[in-house]
């Protein structure tokens, strides 16, 4: 199976929120994007509220029920109290779960397995009691140990980030040994049992030889590449181009 698309709605909010206006709307552009293709929408609400707004997760989550049944809603974030309350109003239907802080531009590494494997695991399992999927941000490094420990705290995926993987856009080259090992990341999690999401700086341009190389690939999430190519093909073109990438026949 192709691997699934949903589209992360930050950017668009970020764009929202540069006024005091309703427009982009988030609502609008999540069906779009769900009406051409995409399989789910993701959001990641900061403590700031910089992009997603906490009283956009109602919105999201009545457009999927409503609208697009079949879709899942994904949410990422840091869990605190905070978290866990956001996430038990929303009852998304997979929680990705990323060890950022509050102050950070935006994701940019993993979790550290070892050192953080008791507080994974409380969390996990309190997200577990609310019927949540659980994704766990993971440094594509080939680190099977730490796959195994992510299995260990009750995971049910991982979430390569693939921020330096999308960083080689001018390198090519360069990308070569960081998606050899994203794939053997992958491949040491496929073969405990724990499936693989995967996202951050995901282009149509490098997404092939990423499904190439895991075509177990359960889902990508992308948010700004695919914001930024929405302002030049619009959002729904943008969604079948990604989804096509994918490998997805759309």
């Amino acid at each position: 199976m192709p691997a699934k698309l949903s589209v992360n709605l930050n950017a668009v909010a970020m764009l929202r929120n540069r006024r005091d206006l309703p427009w982009p709307s988030v609502e609008a552009l999540g069906r779009i994007a769900l009406a051409s293709g995409a399989s789910g929408l993701t959001v990641h609400p900061r403590p700031d509220q910089r992009h997603i707004r906490f009283s956009d997760l109602p919105v999201i989550r009545n457009l999927i029920d409503d609208e697009f049944p079949n879709a899942e809603f994904n949410i990422e974030g840091y869990p605190t109290e905070e978290f866990f309350e956001l996430c038990a109003g929303a009852a998304p239907e997979q929680v990705t779960l990323v060890p950022d802080d509050p102050a950070q531009a935006t994701s940019d590494h993993g979790w550290d397995f070892r050192t953080h494997r008791a507080f994974l695991t409380d969390a996990v399992a309190r997200l577990k009691t609310m019927g949540c999927r659980v994704s766990l941000f993971a440094d594509g490094d080939g680190d099977a140990e730490a796959v195994e420990i992510a299995k260990a705290v009750g995971a049910d995926r991982i979430e390569l980030y693939t921020g330096p993987y999308g960083g080689c856009y001018d390198a090519p080259e360069r990308a070569v040994p960081i998606l050899e090992a994203l794939g053997r990341t992958a491949d040491a999690s496929l073969a405990i049992g724990l499936a693989v999401n995967a996202g951050h700086d995901l282009t149509v341009a490098n997404l092939p030889d990423l499904v190439k190389r895991i075509p177990a690939l359960a889902e990508v999430s992308i948010g700004h590449g695919l914001t930024a190519d929405a302002l030049e093909y619009g959002m729904a073109e943008t969604v079948r181009r990604f989804c096509r990438a994918c490998g997805q026949a759309v």
